[in-house]
């Protein structure tokens, strides 16, 4: 392997190990174990753990900015069932995941935020430029006639996010679905009415 993909298996390994256990407790050494590099090789391609962190979340970021994409850009469904479409799938992926890994980001943002002002700043990025793709698809729904025009859609972007990691969040805590599903259920029955 070339530096360049022995950079990205260690991103790679280190997401998904972070992702089970957490930034503080993926000890560097477990990584490269993993990976199959020399321990002592950590410093050739990171300068620090910090800048590993930060390979990680805009690895994950950029995935995840894939994923959404592939729904809240899908023109073959209308842009409420785009969300919807969404947040089935994160449910769906959340019960095939037995309520365990949850969001990368999220978690990140319960661990990190008050610790490292770099990885705080990094996740928040992330966070916003989510709810503007969700403003986005909202606005796209009322201009449709979808939903009403009077529903702020930045305010209702921020609702979605917020809720998704909550119910995100306390699924992992009951090991349960169900707050996700009854997410889902009140945010379409009360916030995105159809219009009538």
């Amino acid at each position: 392997m070339d530096k360049n993909e022995t950079r990205a298996t260690i991103i790679r390994i280190g997401t998904d190990l972070i992702s089970r256990q957490g930034f503080n407790a993926t000890g560097i050494d477990a990584v490269l174990k993993e990976a199959g590099v020399p321990k002592g090789s950590f410093y050739y391609y990171f300068r620090s753990k910090e800048e590993f962190g930060l390979a990680v979340i805009d690895h994950f970021a950029e995935r995840y900015d894939q994923r959404l994409d592939t729904f809240l850009n899908d023109e073959e469904v209308t842009p409420l069932n785009r969300i919807r479409n969404y947040l089935e799938s994160a449910l769906a992926r959340l019960e095939q995941n037995q309520c365990s890994k949850g969001c990368l980001i999220g978690n990140l943002g319960q661990e990190l935020a008050d610790q490292h002002e770099r990885f705080r700043g990094r996740l928040d990025e992330i966070f916003r430029s989510w709810k503007d793709r969700f403003a986005a698809c909202l606005r796209e729904a009322q201009r449709g006639g979808e939903l009403a025009p009077e529903l702020d859609a930045g305010v209702a972007a921020g609702f979605i996010l917020s809720g998704l990691e909550g119910a995100i969040l306390r699924t992992k805590v009951m090991k349960s679905p169900q707050p996700l599903r009854d997410f889902i259920e009140i945010l379409f029955a009360s916030v995105l009415r159809r219009q009538a």
